[in-house]
């Protein structure tokens, strides 16, 4: 696959993903557009796990959407910085200068996406080795019975049961977990570089999601590919990442190693998510149960306060 490279483009050796200063408004033509991403930078490195994290409006899904190239569906417009990508030819791509059709190509081959709910991203009129078969056969020009042993052994490699069997169902036919194995496998089926996922286990019971998380984890040891994380759970970030940027109000408030960050949080915002996640045994001492304190962060004064 051929995409034109930038020739004044580098990366550092083993970053897959440099986002620079990037710059996202709707309604750009607008007297006043919404900046939803504003001057995000950062970097991701092959096998590495980032997690974006922050609260709903933070502009974390817009980001990891921009990557694709997607929210311009929905209105918006990059209006700044460039998103650098090494293609598996190794040559550099700026993502934000590709045409809409050369961005097709990349998708689902290069990089590929899994959004928080697989029933909606799941067709369901028809079968899921079919589904899976199509992204193979759009990207590799493989026939359709090569396609469907590739969807097999892909299947099998997210530890989907029955795998043969699974291929012939359809999205209904299956458990949520279950469905975002299937996700999972789609997004996986012509080997990324990157995959990007979008609070992948919020609409999942914490038995599955933990599942998830250790289905992910192995299979970055087992294939070497890169995860951006979009979650607002610092409980979910403190179990699969690497690294952590924290946003807010569009921008990175705070980055580093995901240890540095739990146990030195610099920024008061990182201090007040890491706040709102309940602490196994802080009611040792309770005669009864009791309501975990609300976190409200105080955008005025920049201060975490607690409230019932």
């Amino acid at each position: 696959m051929s995409v034109q490279s930038v020739a004044t483009a580098s990366l550092p050796d083993g970053v897959i993903l440099s986002v620079e200063n990037l710059e996202v408004c709707f309604a750009a033509g607008a007297a006043n557009p919404m900046r939803a991403v504003r001057g995000v930078s950062f970097q991701i490195g092959r096998g590495e796990t980032l997690a974006l994290v922050g609260e709903s409006g933070s502009g974390k899904s817009v980001t990891a959407m921009t990557v694709m190239r997607l929210t311009e569906y929905d209105g918006a417009k990059i209006t700044g910085g460039r998103i650098l990508m090494r293609l598996k030819d190794g040559g550099i791509t700026d993502l934000t200068q590709l045409s809409e059709k050369r961005v097709e190509a990349l998708r689902g081959f290069e990089f590929s996406i899994v959004f928080q709910d697989p029933m909606s991203s799941l067709n369901p009129v028809f079968t899921i080795g079919d589904q899976i078969s199509e992204v193979v056969m759009r990207h590799q020009g493989k026939s359709a019975r090569e396609a469907r042993a590739i969807a097999l052994n892909v299947l099998k490699l997210v530890r989907v049961p029955d795998a043969a069997r699974r291929l012939d169902q359809y999205a209904h036919q299956l458990s949520g977990g279950m469905r975002q194995r299937v996700m999972i496998a789609m997004a996986l089926a012509c080997r990324p570089s990157l995959m990007i996922l979008d609070e992948p286990t919020t609409a999942l019971d914490v038995t599955i999601q933990a599942q998830i998380l250790d289905l992910v984890r192995a299979l970055q040891r087992e294939i070497g590919m890169s995860v951006l994380f979009i979650t607002h759970d610092m409980g979910v970030v403190a179990e699969i990442a690497d690294r952590v940027c924290v946003m807010l109000k569009g921008e990175i408030v705070e980055s580093g190693p995901v240890n540095q960050i739990f146990a030195a949080p610099r920024h008061r915002y990182t201090r007040a998510l890491i706040s709102a996640v309940p602490r196994l045994g802080s009611m040792a001492d309770k005669d009864a149960p009791e309501k975990f304190p609300l976190v409200i962060y105080d955008a005025e004064t920049a201060e975490p306060e607690a409230a019932l």
